[in-house]
């Protein structure tokens, strides 16, 4: 479990494609750097948010560690287009005394999002990002949280019919994680806030124990609400 507040941004100093050792298995092994503040409390198998994947750690040194990831996480996250060099997000499992800053993050990624559009704001930055899958738009409210390569950040619009939703960026968040520097046309792993998943699947289990579909339900629970309110203003 993590919070979407991203302690620091690594470097990927090595990337082994195909690694049959025990960190690759077949998949791609990671070597991340420059991140000792984080290894200060490091042991092997401790889960890492990696842009907002969750991923163990299968060697660690004093400033580097290495993560295995396998074909199935490269499928569907944008660690697949990581090259040597490029910065990734970092954040440790929450513990028992971290601040809940952010929200609840798994680290499991549910699409990947293109940025679509960026917009400036005097020193903020607007972001515009399209969803591979546009089901997940059903997730994403206005004000609400949604995880963006491993940082926790507030939706502020949501088109659901032109598939898209924004966030904003202040001059702050732009230096301390790595969506700050990406533009047109890049790849954004996204992770929706679960607690809509939840209240989804309690919903849909109250209509189904009802006996009739969602939309029949809805639809009677709207007629009976305008009925009322016909009720009222006839009264009036």
């Amino acid at each position: 479990m993590f919070t979407g507040i991203v302690e620091t941004i690594g470097t990927v100093s090595q990337l082994i494609q195909h690694d049959d050792s025990s960190s690759g298995g077949s998949g791609t092994s990671l070597t991340i750097s420059s991140c000792a503040s984080i290894l200060t409390d490091a042991h092997l198998g401790d889960s890492i948010s990696i842009n907002g994947t969750c991923l163990t750690i299968t060697e660690f040194s004093k400033d580097d560690f290495k993560v295995g990831v396998s074909p199935e996480t490269l499928r569907r996250t944008n660690l697949g287009s990581l090259k040597e060099g490029s910065g990734v997000n970092l954040e440790r499992a929450v513990s028992a005394s971290t601040r809940m800053g952010g929200h609840f993050v798994q680290g499991h990624v549910d699409t990947i999002a293109v940025v679509a559009e960026t917009r400036e704001d005097g020193n903020a930055i607007t972001f515009r990002l399209r969803p591979r899958e546009k089901s997940v738009l059903r997730y994403i409210v206005e004000k609400g949280y949604v995880t963006l390569d491993g940082a926790s950040l507030t939706v502020t619009a949501v088109d659901d019919e032109e598939g898209w939703w924004e966030v904003m960026m202040i001059a702050y968040t732009q230096e301390k994680v790595v969506m700050g520097k990406k533009r047109k046309g890049d790849d954004v792993n996204v992770e929706v806030d679960m607690v809509g998943k939840y209240v989804e699947k309690s919903v849909s289990a109250y209509f189904e124990g009802s006996g009739a579909s969602g939309g029949a339900m809805l639809e009677k629970m709207v007629q009976r609400l305008v009925d009322q309110r016909l009720q009222s203003a006839n009264k009036s």
